[in-house]
């Protein structure tokens, strides 16, 4: 179902007006974002739409964790003057992040919950881990929040948890997907048939590279479980959540999102591959156009003119290469090659011709497939998926392109 050009109605009348407020008392208590206002000769008040918020600069993680080392420990982003904190979270790097007694449903984590149906009655196994980093604590608080029962595993001890799962009833697993993977397997190999023989009926997934929604998919289809996901960072909590039957993830309200361009943090139009640049409502750790470092694509626009709908993730900023000012990524291939089964593996090369990008594709091609049709069906997909255009198409044995080469190589001239 494509969402492009919908709009996606928020539950805030106006929200720049919310953003002026936390943002004006940010601006009194928080050196880091009184400077980020003055650099660009803005005030908080002057904010009343996206070209105003896009006057500012986008913020990196690594600016952050440099700005946290000179100024430790929260590197004058805090803006908690008369507010109760609870935790502090340190995320790798390490990073710093402040956890507020007022938030209730776990940064948004029980809106995730709701929509997955995940409720009273349920029991759920909570695998992320409660050792320093949010992860499991905020699952947890939302879990909470929503009525659930939560049993605080955290990561490792396979056989253990997946005794758990049978003797205490689980009904909702909250895992990266290769440990849900490993949680079944050891079920298998003890000789449980399922999914006859356990009470799960949901999965809350981590996500992954490569074609992560058909891994899915194969998940619901052969253990009859409803798997769900959400976009969330230790800086924010959750971004975006999923919703039944559309595409991608809907941005919850109290974050505004962006996708930009990663060179110049521009916002980017719908459709086109970016980084997710992200400004909070939470008062207290009030990050405002703050680079996440990950790309996707936007696919919906709210009222206010804000992203409302983002696909899954297509990598990380670095990991694409730029072809005629659209950035493509190693998770675009993989969703192309998804779609063209006549293709066993390929690799994209971005080259350079007269100074002009050029795109080539070295594809191995599975028997009895006609190459023409394939050809013609990759770029097809190819366009649909990047907007860009495939220049041409070399069809090589499996021998010389093996299963572990990189699925997109730069040969830009710099």
């Amino acid at each position: 179902m494509s969402l492009l050009n919908t709009m996606v109605n928020t539950t805030h009348d106006d929200r720049f007006a919310a953003l002026r407020a936390v943002q004006c008392v940010a601006y009194q208590q928080a050196t880091a974002i009184r400077g980020i206002f003055d650099r660009a000769g803005l005030k908080p008040e002057d904010l009343r739409s996206v070209r105003d918020l896009s006057s500012l600069p986008v913020t990196s993680k690594d600016e952050l964790l440099s700005l946290q080392r000179r100024d430790p420990p929260f590197g004058g982003f805090l803006a908690g003057d008369g507010l109760s904190m609870s935790r502090i979270f340190v995320s790798p790097g390490p990073i710093y992040e402040p956890q507020f007694a007022h938030d209730r449903d776990g940064l948004g984590f029980s809106r995730v919950f709701q929509q997955a149906g995940v409720g009273a009655g349920d029991r759920v196994l909570n695998t992320w881990s409660y050792h320093q980093v949010p992860a499991g604590l905020l699952l947890e608080a939302g879990l909470l929040a929503c009525g659930a029962t939560v049993i605080p595993s955290g990561p490792g001890g396979t056989e253990q948890q997946a005794r758990l799962v049978l003797e205490l009833g689980v009904t909702c697993v909250c895992a990266s997907t290769s440990f849900f993977m490993a949680l079944v397997a050891a079920l298998e190999e003890q000789g449980h048939q399922l999914p006859s023989a356990w009470r799960v009926k949901t999965a809350l997934l981590g996500g992954e590279m490569g074609d992560w929604m058909a891994k899915r998919r194969s998940l619901e289809d052969q253990y009859k479980i409803r798997t769900v996901s959400a976009y969330a960072t230790g800086d924010f909590g959750v971004i975006g959540y999923e919703e039944s039957g559309v595409d991608g993830y809907v941005i919850q309200p109290q974050r505004m999102v962006q996708i930009c361009d990663p060179q110049s943090g521009a916002p980017l139009p719908l459709g086109q591959a970016g980084e997710i640049v992200v400004t909070t409502l939470e008062r207290g750790w009030p990050l405002i156009r703050f680079g996440t470092g990950d790309v996707a694509v936007g696919l919906a626009e709210t009222s206010d003119g804000m992203v409302g709908r983002i696909s899954q993730l297509c990598g990380r900023v670095g990991q694409g290469v730029k072809v005629r000012e659209i950035f493509v990524y190693p998770r675009n291939i993989e969703e192309v090659l998804a779609r063209v089964p006549a293709i066993e593996r390929a690799q994209v090369v971005v080259g350079t011709t007269d100074h002009k990008d050029v795109v080539l594709v070295r594809g191995v091609l599975r028997r009895g497939h006609p190459p023409e049709s394939a050809a013609n069906e990759l770029r097809d997909r190819f366009k649909q998926v990047t907007r860009v255009k495939v220049d041409a198409i070399d069809w090589v044995d499996a021998s010389d392109l093996l299963p572990e080469a990189a699925v997109l190589v730069n040969n830009k001239q710099s």
